[in-house]
């Protein structure tokens, strides 16, 4: 009969009632009948996949109200894994002759319960009669044996109607090469709570109940679990096994890990074993086309509809935006300070401290200037060494490095796509594990897969310990009360694409030597950090989005040492990497952005290597490096942040080199001398907290009892050797003085470079231009500052001030073209070898009781003095070049107390303006001459550094500054 003859819609409707083999063999009539079977998915196949006592939905249990993608391929999938166990050829005929015709036995099926006309009343007897691979139908009812049942034949148990009508307390110990278990409910039996084990066989087990009780699967024996559920504390353990595969089942209630994967893939292997991997190969294969399986789900974590990849969280803003941002804040914040100690022209980020200074020097200026108004020769200064830097433009999102697909991670990374690639121990597929204490328990080397799960309200999700290997692929992992993930004692394996989110500790928890690779993840909406990196622990942390937490994205202390590349860590509402407590790491080209702490935090022995980061954007300080902070901050893009761009402690001997530090709210750096006080640590709520943060985000914190996760006693293990040192920093030398080298340190809305310390310091060559306040402002230095090389231009004030009672060098310096003075010096130290050129009022200003020596500089001043030295200053004004302004100038180049015998002015030259091809900085030329970036090596951490276990860092802020520093800068 023509398919053409009658309405599609007609066909359907008949063919609608035709059984499964009947469907079966349209198929095989043509083309067009075929498509039209298969246009019955929604109806007729739909029905029949629901209709199988066998199978349940085939998206339960995680998402039953979602259809799949097909369900006649749904039922197909379900009829071939059925008849996996089955796959033994070793049962067949022997025939010497007639070895051509060998065929499988017929199967017979045996009744057992109440049966109408026979059958066997118990499920034993059964049991006895039947031969392999028979079949034994179990009625309605509840089967009980008193003592242990061995399958010594294989054989297939049914049960009979829906699920839940034959119930068994029954334990089983398989003995034979195969069985196979459908449509049960298995109880404990009065003896033992393991209703079923097998050391060598291979279990098949299809749309079973488990209630109170246990699976035991030995290798070299193997289990197939598919639409199973595991309730009331049910669990199933996997000792030695080379490879099984739980698809699709459902565990909850456990006061324990639901699955337990325990020791090395045994090297035997069963009949099973290939059929199984084959099996598996084809879920990895469905994985790869479909990754984002769990991400795209709707509800409020998914971000989009596309791989995370992709599709950002929220639009990066641009510096445009951004400003437009800022308008009301500013206000906001201006309003607050009630206008006072405030410079109108610097948008109420100024302090209150730089304003009294800075107004008493503008009162003067006008004392100090030329009333003749003929136009100045203006010297040259384009060529000085550190011009390269004065261009650099604030970069835009389409600068930020892009994060990369889990495939192009996979492609640069053989030993990740190793992993990916590798199938053996437990594949845990497509299940949910939900309100119980563990998940998925991995310890004692062994080794586990787990593919598009979803673990939620659980205690913990996932735990990997003691050198066993995981594979964890698209699984969802959300409101669980400790961590997320839970990997040390040497752990390792592939964390990949999935969704960790709103769980009470970190996402991720790595310690005691584990080493993961973490890519392309989602990590977010947590109630602690992100990701945690301590006592030893390391990991390759790469292309994933960290954000919306409530500490940092990214947290490493205690030793930790992790690489932290290409991750995009924003809107978190602490710092976006905190690194604390001897914390180190390579914290490379990540994009952190939009936190409300310091982009990266760094105090109490913390030595990262933080290069090649666009942090951006933030509600605070770009980087902060609180006391006792180290590390080489190398190449960095700092801007766009509503505080400091990198804000600095004394005590912290941090390295600043090459490193662009634009646009930001206030100082471009700031360096201040208060440290972490006894007053602020032991504040309300510490002694409670020390008990809490012992063990910084695991799931001890806060709890005790049986949520106490230290079975191993690893907590005291990981604090006898916090001050062990890895290899990769053991060749690193020590540092002493903080180094700030060839920077480019610009455009910010307050000083530059602002300094109250009461450690040395070093900036070595760096551009800094364009900030509204002054260039550089040292307003303590109880040790010696030395600013050598540096170019300090077009500032909104002074070049360079130096307060009462600082120790300062200035040598080989460009000052060019600011606002107010070049120099202004009230302070001890040397003033060698400068360029100070082009600045709209003093040249160089001494002042107060200064004890300081000025030589071989070279100076002009558009408007005053070329030196001024004023009141009872000390010192030597030695050899000096002052280049005049104006050729018909009566003002003397340098200004001087006649009353003050304590300076001594001596040999300096005064030239005057002819033409302007001849009125240049020559031999040399203009200053900084140095324009190489640093060759200092990268050089942190201190070998055994000792240090204080220390569970709350805070740190009181310096006066003026936000309410006293840093707006914050304390890590809870």
């Amino acid at each position: 009969m023509e398919v053409g003859s009658l309405p599609v819609e007609l066909w359907r409707l008949i063919l609608a009632y035709l059984p499964l083999p009947d469907l079966g063999r349209c198929c095989l009539v043509c083309r067009a009948w075929r498509e039209l079977i298969l246009s019955l998915d929604s109806t007729r196949w739909r029905q029949l996949c629901l209709g199988c006592p066998e199978c349940r939905h085939p998206n339960w249990p995680r998402r039953p109200h979602l259809p799949p993608v097909s369900w006649r391929e749904a039922l197909r999938q379900h009829a071939l894994a059925s008849r996996t166990w089955t796959q033994n050829g070793s049962d067949l005929h022997s025939s010497a002759c007639l070895h051509l015709f060998r065929r499988r036995k017929d199967r017979r099926v045996w009744h057992a319960g109440t049966v109408a006309g026979g059958g066997y009343e118990t499920l034993r007897g059964a049991l006895a009669a039947a031969g392999p691979y028979d079949k034994v139908v179990l009625h309605a009812g509840v089967y009980e044996e008193q003592v242990e049942v061995s399958l010594k034949v294989p054989v297939e148990i049914v049960g009979l109607g829906k699920l839940g009508d034959v119930s068994l307390l029954v334990s089983f110990d398989q003995q034979c090469p195969t069985v196979r278990l459908c449509n049960l409910v298995f109880m404990p039996a009065w003896f033992s709570p393991v209703v079923y084990k097998t050391s060598s066989g291979h279990v098949q087990l299809d749309n079973c109940n488990f209630e109170g009780c246990q699976l035991h699967i030995r290798g070299p024996g193997t289990c197939q679990a598919r639409f199973c559920s595991f309730a009331q504390g049910s669990s199933a353990h996997f000792l030695g096994v080379a490879i099984s595969l739980m698809d699709s089942c459902e565990f909850s209630g456990g006061d324990s890990a639901s699955v337990t994967v325990e020791g090395a893939p045994v090297s035997e292997r069963n009949w099973a074993f290939k059929h199984l991997l084959a099996l598996a190969k084809t879920f990895n294969m469905m994985t790869s086309n479909g990754s984002t399986e769990i991400s795209n789900q709707g509800g409020k974590d998914s971000v989009g509809a596309g791989s995370h990849v992709n599709t950002p969280v929220e639009g990066v803003n641009t510096m445009e935006d951004w400003n437009k941002q800022e308008v009301d804040w500013e206000a906001n914040w201006a309003k607050q300070k009630g206008g006072d100690g405030l410079l109108s022209s610097q948008d109420g980020t100024m302090i209150e401290e730089d304003r009294m200074e800075t107004s008493s020097e503008s009162s003067e200026v006008d004392d100090e200037q030329d009333d003749e108004k003929s136009t100045c020769l203006k010297l040259s200064y384009d060529q000085h060494g550190l011009a390269h830097l004065s261009k650099a433009d604030t970069p835009d999102s389409s600068a930020f490095p892009a994060l990369l697909s889990l495939s192009a991670e996979l492609q640069r990374d053989a030993e990740a796509r190793d992993l990916a690639a590798s199938v053996q121990g437990c594949l845990l597929r497509r299940c949910l594990l939900r309100d119980g204490k563990g998940g998925v328990h991995l310890c004692n080397h062994g080794q586990a897969r787990l593919e598009a799960n979803v673990f939620r309200g659980l205690s913990y999700a996932v735990r990997c310990i003691q050198n066993a290997k995981m594979v964890m692929l698209s699984n969802e992992v959300c409101g669980c009360k400790a961590s997320g993930v839970f990997l040390r004692l040497s752990a390792q394996g592939l964390i990949a694409e999935n969704n960790i989110h709103s769980n009470g500790e970190a996402g991720l928890d790595i310690r005691k030597g584990a080493n993961p690779i973490i890519l392309c993840n989602r990590i977010h909406s947590g109630l602690r950090s992100g990701i945690v990196v301590l006592g030893n622990g390391r990991g390759s942390i790469r292309s994933n989005q960290i954000y919306g937490n409530k500490e940092a994205g990214v947290y490493i202390l205690f030793n930790g040492n992790p690489v932290v590349s290409g991750n995009h860590i924003f809107q978190g509402l602490a710092a976006g990497i905190a690194v604390n407590e001897n914390g180190r790491g390579l914290i490379t080209e990540n994009v952190i952005r939009q936190n409300q702490w310091g982009g990266a935090d760094i105090r109490r022995g913390g030595d990262p290597v933080l290069r090649d980061n666009f942090i951006c954007y933030g509600y605070s300080d770009g980087v902060v490096v609180g006391e006792r902070g180290r590390g080489l901050i190398e190449g960095n893009h700092i801007y766009g942040n509503r505080g400091c761009g990198v804000w600095v402690m004394s005590s912290s001997l941090p390295q600043l080199i090459g490193n662009h530090i634009t646009h930001n709210r206030m100082y471009g750096l700031a360096v201040f001398c208060r440290k972490d006080t006894e007053s602020a640590v032991n504040r309300e709520g510490y002694r409670s907290l020390q008990e809490r943060e012992r063990g910084v985000g695991v799931g001890e914190r806060d709890r005790g009892g049986p949520e106490n996760f230290n079975e191993e006693r690893e907590l005291m293990a990981w604090e006898s050797d916090i001050d062990s040192e890895d290899e990769r920093f053991s060749s690193r030398r020590p540092i002493t003085v903080a180094l700030v080298e060839n920077n480019c340190i610009s455009h910010n809305r307050a000083v530059g470079v602002y300094v109250k310390s009461s450690e040395p310091l070093n900036v070595v060559a760096n551009m800094v231009n364009s900030n509204r306040g002054d260039g550089v402002s040292v307003i303590q230095s109880a040790q010696l500052t030395r600013l050598v090389g540096n170019c300090v231009l077009c500032n909104g004030w002074t070049g360079v001030t130096v307060d009462k009672e600082c120790r300062v060098e200035l040598r080989g310096n460009g000052v060019y073209s600011n606002n107010c003075h070049g120099v202004c010096f009230r302070g001890d130290g040397l003033i060698v070898e400068n360029d100070v050129v082009g600045n709209n009022a003093v040249g160089i200003r001494v002042m107060d009781n200064a004890d300081v020596k000025v030589l071989r500089n070279r100076v002009q001043a558009l408007q005053g003095y070329g030196i001024s030295v004023k009141k009872r200053v000390r010192g030597v004004v030695q050899e000096n070049l002052i280049y005049q302004s104006l050729s018909a100038s009566t003002k003397t180049p340098i200004r001087t107390n006649k009353q003050n015998l304590e300076c001594v002015v001596l040999n300096n030259s005064l030239l005057t303006p002819r033409s302007q091809a001849l009125w240049v900085l020559d031999n040399p030329p203009p200053r900084p001459h140095n324009s190489n970036p640093s060759s200092v090596t990268p050089t942190t951490l201190p070998a055994n550094l000792t240090i204080t276990m220390t569970n709350r860092i805070t740190a009181s802020v310096e006066s003026g500054c936000h309410n006293n520093g840093s707006i914050f800068c304390s890590i809870l």
